[in-house]
């Protein structure tokens, strides 16, 4: 039996890929250690000295897709008629440009570190959108990712960004 490896092949477009996912923890802990300020409570996002972080084209792009998914999907979710595959699918998609923002994003050291504040709440909901088996849980993982998406204009400069309604 071959491994998945080379089931998948060896292009370099897909060893990225593999990269970056396999980064996903890695970043998930790294928001995460970002969270914690020196009293112990939760960091929370900041602005460059009164001004939006500067963002790059990789990471527009990312949040574009994710918002683009979000805004597709909002009215099934806030009617509470959006089914569980399609919260699966979303978290997919989610994962998957997390991924891109791992791999292509690159940013300032400060911009990053307020960033990841922001990633960690969006892989959160993106992982009660995946492993949870209930509905209302799903539904509170995407809530979060979108009031993410909605605070994202707040702290990063993203021109035309429109938030999900």
């Amino acid at each position: 039996m071959r491994n998945w490896f080379s089931r998948a092949g060896s292009s370099p477009a897909w060893i990225v890929l593999v990269a970056a996912l396999s980064a996903l923890p890695v970043l998930e802990a790294r928001a995460q250690e970002h969270d914690h300020g020196d009293e112990g409570g939760a960091q929370t996002l900041q602005l460059d000295h009164g001004n939006k972080w500067a963002t790059d084209a990789p990471l527009r792009e990312a949040m574009t897709a994710i918002r683009d998914a979000l805004q597709v999907d909002h009215p099934a979710i806030h009617a509470r008629t959006q089914p569980s595959a399609a919260y699966q699918a979303l978290a997919q998609h989610i994962d998957a440009q997390i991924a891109h923002i791992v791999a292509h994003c690159k940013l300032p050291t400060d911009a990053d570190a307020n960033l990841h504040v922001l990633l960690a709440q969006i892989i959160g909901g993106a992982d009660a959108m995946r492993e949870s088996g209930d509905l209302e849980q799903a539904r509170a993982g995407a809530v979060r990712v979108i009031q993410a998406l909605n605070q994202y204009p707040q702290y990063f400069d993203h021109p035309g960004w429109k938030g999900v309604h």
